[in-house]
């Protein structure tokens, strides 16, 4: 397994976070790899879970970090907003998105599943950065999404806590 992190700036519509997004590639060798992520999620108290694909556009919620983890098939997904980059995934990779992070499908098919978490099982918000008045209070709610608790994957032990200080 490796993990990486990438940091991405304020583009002036999606705010991004300070706190890079983490992306372990190939967490465990299965067939489908949805129900070992769900669980193994749910056992580090990232819920709220779902599985699904991810929205075609642009957006980020801005009261809540997410996990993202490919169940079954590829996709490609934008990351950081305008000036991001294109993450293309494998089943069995998982992407830890910090609140205020654009991301969206540019894949231009469905056949994948994505399984998705929240920290303590926080809702989400769904924010684009195109609605007058919104950026301030987005930036404010950003500010103010608390530290998990565990790594998604790792429990106590994650990468995650090396970048997020």
């Amino acid at each position: 397994m490796n993990a990486k992190a990438y940091y991405f700036n304020d583009d002036g519509i999606i705010p991004n976070h300070t706190f890079p997004v983490i992306a372990y590639s190939q967490c465990v060798d299965l067939a489908d790899y949805s129900d070992w992520l769900e669980k193994t999620f749910i056992k580090n108290n990232w819920l709220n879970n779902w599985r699904d694909i991810v929205l075609p556009y642009d957006h980020f919620h801005s009261n809540t970090h997410e996990v993202l983890g490919l169940g079954w098939g590829s996709v490609s997904l934008k990351i950081g907003g305008a000036n991001g980059q294109v993450f293309h995934l494998s089943a069995g990779d998982v992407i830890i998105i910090p609140a205020g992070v654009g991301h969206y499908s540019v894949s231009e098919h469905t056949n994948y599943q994505m399984v998705g978490g929240y920290p303590n099982g926080h809702e989400w918000d769904l924010k684009t950065g195109l609605e007058p008045g919104e950026r301030t209070p987005i930036l404010q709610a950003i500010s103010a999404v608390e530290m998990p608790e565990k790594d998604p994957i790792f429990g106590e032990d994650g990468f995650l806590f090396e970048k997020w200080k």
